[in-house]
C-alpha cells in the first residue's frame, strides 16, 4: 500500500469525527447536555488519532521524504500544511480547556466548545481537501513506489510504538459508537432504519 493511501484512509475516519463534532456543537448550542466522558473521548481522538498518529506520520515521515525529493518546506504545500496543523492544535487546546465546563452545562464553556469544534471542523475539512487533491498527488508523483512502500512500513512503526497496539481499531470502534449516538448511524456508517 502506498503511504498516501494509508493517510487518505485515515482522512475518512477524521471526517466522520468532524461530523460528530459538528452535531455535538449544535446540541451544546441548543442547551442539550453531552456527557463529559463523550467530550473527553472526542478530544482524545483529536489529540491521539488525528495529531499524534495522522499528523505524526506526515510530519515525521512523509514531509521529510518529500523534502528529500526536492519539495521546499517554506513557501510550499508542506509549510502550509504545517501551519494548519499548528492552527488545529490551538483549536484542540481550546476544546480541552472547555470540555469539562461544557459537560457541566456552563453556558460560556458550551459556547466555546461549540465555536472551537466548528472552527476546527472547517479547518480540517479544507486541510484534508488540499492534502487529498494537491499534496498527496504531488507525493505520489515524486516518490517512487518502493519509497512509498517504505514510508507505509514506517507508519506501521508509529502505530505500534507511538500510538500503541490496538488503539487505531479502538478509535474506529469509538467512531461507530459516537455515530450511532449522535448521528443515528449504524456500525457501517449507514443511517439506521429503526
Amino acid at each position: 500500500m502506498y503511504a498516501t493511501q494509508d493517510l487518505m484512509a485515515e482522512h475518512q475516519g477524521i471526517l466522520r469525527m468532524l461530523s460528530i463534532l459538528e452535531e455535538v456543537a449544535a446540541r451544546l448550542e441548543a442547551g442539550q447536555s453531552v456527557p463529559a466522558q463523550r467530550l473527553d473521548a472526542m478530544v482524545e481522538f483529536l489529540q491521539v488519532f488525528v495529531d499524534r498518529c495522522h499528523h505524526g506520520k506526515e510530519e515525521d515521515v512523509l514531509f521529510p521524504a518529500m523534502e528529500a525529493a526536492g519539495i521546499q518546506r517554506q513557501g510550499g504545500p508542506i509549510g502550509a500544511m504545517l501551519m494548519e496543523h499548528t492552527a488545529g492544535r490551538a483549536h484542540v487546546r481550546a476544546l480541552v480547556d472547555s470540555a469539562a465546563g461544557a459537560a457541566r452545562g456552563e453556558r460560556a464553556a458550551r459556547d466555546t466548545f461549540a465555536e472551537q469544534a466548528r472552527a476546527y471542523a472547517a479547518l480540517l475539512r479544507s486541510h484534508i481537501d488540499k492534502e487529498d487533491h494537491v499534496l498527496y498527488p504531488l507525493a505520489e508523483r515524486i516518490l517512487p513506489a518502493e519509497r512509498q512502500e517504505a514510508l507505509a512500513e514506517e507508519y506501521e512503526r508509529i502505530e505500534r510504538d507511538v500510538i500503541g497496539p490496538g488503539r487505531h481499531e479502538a478509535f474506529h470502534h469509538l467512531l461507530d459508537e459516537l455515530e450511532a449516538q449522535y448521528l443515528g448511524k449504524g456500525a457501517t456508517g449507514a443511517p439506521r432504519s429503526d
